[in-house]
């Protein structure tokens, strides 16, 4: 029996027919009403292709459309029209984003058989070949329900649909690498090549030859050619690691490709256009170097207003359990056949941490604790927390999670407003003087937790 291939249908619209639409008895046409709620319904029946039926969408519609695309990414679309897409700003949008084809009524039911038989394909070659990577990624510091990280996955979904620069910020083990690999993973550029470069270990002088390269003859006349980051990231994405750590002077090559994807090499007077995304992580806010002059101004703007802030991880405890289990199903996966578990103890112990290590500290525990742990269900002791730290996870009053709430919001309002209290106040809808408070009543338990705000400023109300 010939198997067949789900095909979703999005429409404002229910019924496909109205298009005239008699597509080859292989394809399952699973119809969804465009103005229903979105959910995710496109892994649960197998799809991999979609038709989006454009020609009766009003400009109301589109807004309901992108949310449906996001929700449903990384289905691979095929767009409808009555009107060609040029002589409509949404049309337009709509179908360079998302569309790997289109095609214009009436329809050319072969043509548009054969089209999406080559895309479902192709999305299944991709997902194959993927299946590793996603299984890791699944592991990763994405994982979670909590509402800050559903918010930043969200917000990863909806960049990862644009070919726009993206930049990641985040503390010190957050993630942001893997948040850099799931938007390339999910761009429509996925199929390219995934390059990334330590701009921190990147020596100034080598700026030039290490991300654009060069071509230089040799002393007996024949063409030297040094491939840059750049071109080696063509038709795909680019990973500045730290672009932060950065002189001015290194921000400065960067400038030209940012501008009009020119690239430009030593000994190669001809610019080349190529097609790279860039990606970029920061441990600091740009915006904020930019005004102490350590980040140019020029570059920063190039640079674009896609961002993503990565929360720490005791801004998302209640994720600890889920990353905890898939730490564990990922140790047994490598052939660890114990099956590792956490006692009450060891639970609290890990809500109660305040985690400046973030995502990379609960992985180093982890692995330690599997490691050295005597029995399969491991204690505090196995994790690595002293005796009093063990012991101050007991406290479960009240009080000792309203204090902990308290001090969560002084540091997100601080680090979102680069330490000024006036608009942490306001970000917090409290007075500036009871901000105050709560940073002096909580200043001792904040400084033992190894929290890094520095002084705080204020610029009036």
């Amino acid at each position: 029996m010939e198997h067949r291939r789900t095909l979703l249908w999005i429409s404002p619209s229910p019924d496909p027919g109205t298009t005239g639409l008699s597509l080859s008895s292989h394809w399952d046409i699973h119809q969804i009403n465009l103005h229903q709620p979105p959910r995710d319904i496109g892994n649960g029946h197998g799809a991999r292709v979609g038709v989006l039926d454009l020609h009766d969408c009003t400009d109301n519609d589109f807004p309901l459309l992108e949310d449906w695309l996001n929700t449903l990414n990384p289905t691979t679309w095929v767009g409808l029209t009555d009107k060609p897409p040029a002589n409509d700003p949404n049309l337009s949008h709509v179908i360079g984003t998302h569309c790997a084809d289109y095609h214009t009524l009436p329809l050319d039911q072969n043509r548009l058989d054969t089209v999406l038989g080559h895309l479902w394909g192709m999305a299944r070659l991709r997902s194959q070949l993927a299946t590793g990577e996603r299984a890791t990624l699944q592991h990763s510091a994405l994982s979670g329900h909590s509402s800050a990280i559903r918010q930043t996955r969200s917000l990863l979904q909806r960049y990862a649909g644009t070919l726009e620069p993206v930049v990641i910020y985040g503390a010190s083990g957050t993630g942001k690498e893997t948040a850099a690999r799931y938007i390339h993973d999910h761009s429509p550029v996925s199929h390219g090549p995934f390059i990334s470069v330590n701009c921190a270990a990147l020596p100034p002088s080598l700026t030039q030859r290490e991300l654009f390269g060069d071509e230089n003859g040799t002393p007996d006349g024949a063409a030297e050619t040094h491939i840059g980051r750049f071109e080696a990231a063509h038709g795909g994405s680019l990973l500045l690691m730290g672009i932060n750590e950065l002189l001015p002077e290194q921000q400065s090559a960067l400038l030209r490709f940012l501008q009009d994807g020119a690239l430009d090499q030593v000994g190669n007077k001809r610019p080349r256009l190529i097609r790279t995304r860039i990606i970029a992580t920061s441990s600091q806010p740009l915006d904020a170097l930019v005004q102490s002059n350590e980040f140019r101004k020029d570059v920063f703007y190039r640079l674009g207003g896609l961002s993503v802030r990565l929360p720490e991880l005791r801004e998302r405890l209640e994720d600890l359990p889920e990353l905890v289990e898939h730490f564990f199903a990922s140790a047994a996966s490598q052939g660890n056949r114990i099956h590792w578990q956490l006692n009450e103890a060891a639970m609290r112990a890990l809500m109660a941490h305040s985690w400046p290590g973030n995502i990379r500290e609960l992985d180093n525990r982890l692995h330690q604790a599997i490691l050295l742990g005597e029995d399969q269900r491991l204690t505090p002791q196995d994790l690595g927390f002293q005796a009093q730290e063990a012991n101050a996870s007991d406290d479960l009053s009240l009080d000792h999670f309203r204090a902990q709430a308290e001090q969560q919001a002084v540091r997100c309002s601080l680090a979102m407003t680069h330490n000024n209290v006036s608009a942490a106040a306001r970000l917090l809808d409290i007075s500036r003087v009871s901000l105050y408070r709560l940073m002096e009543k909580h200043k001792g338990a904040m400084a033992a937790t190894g929290d890094t705000t520095s002084k705080p400023r204020n610029k009036g109300l």
